[in-house]
């Protein structure tokens, strides 16, 4: 009887053989399909850095966040806003002073009254008229006095009975006093009286304060009773509001681009939505030592009262500015105490560079330096390639 072999190949031996390998290349093909899978899901980077320069890969998520736009160059006048109040034009006003010291008997005015010329603004008392009215009485019977002087030595000298130099002196007399007359009627004619001292003796030494020119009552600094002891002080203050100054204070440094001439639009606090358009007429040679401002004025007519003075107002300059290059504030990258851009060197590839800022222009920021025109920034998204 033979002995059986543990090599022997037996039927179920054969089947566990080909279930083995069959199950070790199902394995074996699992893991190949693992691998590739694998490799096909890891994802593109994000940027690729080559020096200085970063760039952005063909599918990139980033390429769909970024937005690269062509720097612009502007010449248009950079506008200024700057603060305003609405004056009366000085030569249009006029300070009424008290012709004498007294007292202010009445008001026939109120503060904001539309007056025209010689019309009364008041009434007040003064001794001093009485004096000036009896001057004026003295020097009407002076004049009269002479004057039958000088008939007389006429009639004498006729008849020979005296000589030429009387008539002469007689002739003198009545010069003099006819200048002493009109001396004192000037003097009645300045105070509102009418030379003749009627007026003044029935009013009872009454002196009417008469409107010298058309316009409106801007200020009023007396009441009725007041003493008027200085005659320096003004009563009250008549303007002409038919044109009227806006009055714009210029700081020092955009002093030197602001001439007569230029265009400026103005716009009232009172009047919401609402500009008006100008020139600038006046810009004054001398800066106000505490402010550093210099007083540059616009005329504006005033037909309609909408300018009233004192009021606030905020007047838009346009400043002369050279060519230069600008871009959106978005393209601009904060850096310490350095700005900077992302500018594209090649397709997809950029370049950060320091630039100096100019002036602002609404979301529009002017270079000096460090950029021109033409060239290609990163004007959305370039934070994501911020370090």
């Amino acid at each position: 009887m033979k002995k059986k072999s543990l090599y022997q190949i037996t039927p179920a031996r054969i089947v566990f053989g080909v279930m083995t390998c069959a199950a070790l290349c199902v394995d074996s093909f699992d893991g190949a399909a693992h691998a590739a899978t694998t490799v096909a899901a890891a994802p593109a980077p994000m940027l690729v850095r080559q020096g200085n320069r970063l760039s952005v890969p063909a599918g990139s998520p980033l390429r769909d966040r970024l937005l690269v736009a062509t720097v612009g160059q502007d010449t248009l006048p950079h506008e200024v806003s700057l603060p305003a109040t609405v004056e009366a034009n000085p030569a249009s006003t006029v300070n009424i002073l008290p012709p004498l010291t007294g007292r202010l008997l009445e008001l026939k005015v109120r503060l904001g009254d539309t007056v025209k010329r010689g019309q009364v603004l008041a009434t007040m008392s003064s001794p001093d008229l009485a004096q000036a009215v009896a001057d004026a009485q003295k020097a009407r019977d002076a004049l009269d006095l002479a004057q039958r002087a000088l008939v007389r030595a006429r009639g004498v000298n006729e008849a020979g009975s005296n000589a030429a130099k009387d008539v002469e002196a007689a002739q003198s007399a009545v010069a003099q006093q006819t200048a002493e007359l009109r001396r004192s009627e000037a003097r009645l004619r300045s105070l509102g009286a009418d030379g003749s001292g009627t007026q003044a003796g029935q009013a009872g030494q009454v002196l009417k304060i008469v409107a010298p020119a058309s316009g409106t009552v801007t200020a009023l600094n007396a009441a009725a009773g007041s003493n008027l002891n200085d005659a320096n002080a003004a009563l009250m203050t008549v303007s002409n509001l038919d044109s009227v100054w806006v009055t714009v204070n210029v700081p020092e440094s955009v002093v030197g681009t602001v001439a007569p001439g230029q265009n400026v639009v103005v716009t009232l606090a009172a009047y919401p939505g609402r500009s008006f358009s100008g020139k600038v007429a006046f810009v004054s040679a001398v800066l106000d030592a505490d402010t550093r401002r210099a007083r540059a004025r616009i005329v504006f007519a005033n037909p309609e009262g909408i300018f009233k003075p004192n009021m606030y107002a905020t007047a838009v300059l346009g400043v002369p500015q050279g060519a230069q290059p600008q871009v959106p504030a978005s393209a601009l990258l904060m850096n310490n105490d350095s700005v900077s851009v992302f500018v594209e060197a090649e397709p997809w590839t950029f370049v950060r560079r320091t630039v100096e800022l100019g002036r602002e222009d609404g979301d529009k920021v002017r270079i000096r330096s460090g950029l021109a025109a033409g060239e290609r920034v990163v004007v959305r998204g370039g934070v994501l390639l911020n370090d």
